[in-house]
């Protein structure tokens, strides 16, 4: 197993890696709206879920990785009602290449967030 860090994306706020890579599988951590810096981007689910793309964007080039060799996503989001607008962004990141996915409200995400997101990707694929 081997840990992967980058400081282009925030750093764990508890006691766990940003993501791990077993064999040539990637498996990241749950992405939520923080900034490189650790400030939370305050904002609609749209902005929230930009900035999510973006941390995972920045985990998986650290890992050899990128969003298309991504094969499964999984989603938490605050609102369901929210759903279509987070679908929105989400085909912005993924439109030819379309990764199994499951999505599902949860009561409360860390730091009050409104979305989280962590994959599962090949490396040097």
């Amino acid at each position: 197993m081997k840990k992967v860090f980058t400081k282009n994306a925030p750093e764990a706020i508890g006691p766990y890696s940003q993501g791990i890579i077993v064999n040539n599988l990637f498996y990241s951590s749950g992405q939520i709206p923080l900034q490189a810096d650790g400030e939370l981007l305050e904002g609609n689910v749209q902005e929230q879920t930009h900035q999510v793309f973006k941390n995972l964007q920045a985990v998986l080039a650290e890992a050899g990785a990128s969003l298309d060799t991504v094969v499964k996503a999984t989603v938490f989001i605050k609102n369901m009602d929210e759903f279509p607008l987070i679908n929105e962004v989400y085909g912005e990141y993924f439109s030819e290449h379309q990764p199994a996915r499951s999505c599902v409200e949860v009561a409360r995400l860390p730091k009050d967030v409104l979305i989280e997101i962590e994959v599962i990707a090949l490396v040097n694929a």
